[in-house]
């Protein structure tokens, strides 16, 4: 069980990881540093397990993996939007965070509800308002990416294969 951490639609790469601080790959920075302008209390009370959840393309912008990292960083279970940018939605794969389509749980969900999410079946409930709801199912091959902590963790545990 996580808390939400609600944001709105089209929040770009650069609002997850403004530029400036950008200039990185030490995942402590990036992770306080994540959305430091968009939701200036998130790096500071975020939890792990916590779900960060916003509405339509969320992760639009740019092609950098700084973004889902810095939101990874922080020890998100899952993020969960009405729609994804489809290059933040790849690179989340890639490195292992887990992302989940779920209109309906957006629509009925607010910032700090309480929310239980299985990766598995994709089932989301929502604790505070006692509504359950039903994500868009991940595809086994990349459900398989994200268990493993991403792409290079599922390639090397598959002795250098990509098995789909």
């Amino acid at each position: 069980m996580g808390r939400i951490w609600k944001v709105g639609d089209n929040i770009n790469t650069d609002l997850i990881i403004p530029g400036r601080y950008n200039v990185t790959t030490d995942h402590a920075q990036l992770a306080k540093y994540c959305l430091y302008e968009a939701y200036p209390e998130f790096s500071q009370g975020v939890q792990p397990g916590d779900i960060l959840m916003g509405g339509h393309n969320f992760g639009c912008g740019s092609s950098r993996e700084h973004a889902p990292t810095a939101i990874l960083a922080n020890h998100v279970k899952v993020v969960i939007a009405r729609s994804f940018a489809r290059i933040f939605y790849r690179n989340a794969v890639n490195i292992g965070l887990p992302v989940l389509v779920c209109e309906e749980a957006v629509l009925n969900s607010e910032d700090g509800h309480q929310l239980e999410v299985d990766l598995t079946s994709g089932q989301i409930s929502n604790i505070t308002t006692g509504k359950k709801f039903q994500s868009e199912p991940l595809d086994p091959f990349v459900a398989r990416i994200v268990a493993a902590g991403g792409i290079i963790n599922y390639i090397e545990a598959n002795n250098g294969q990509l098995i789909y």
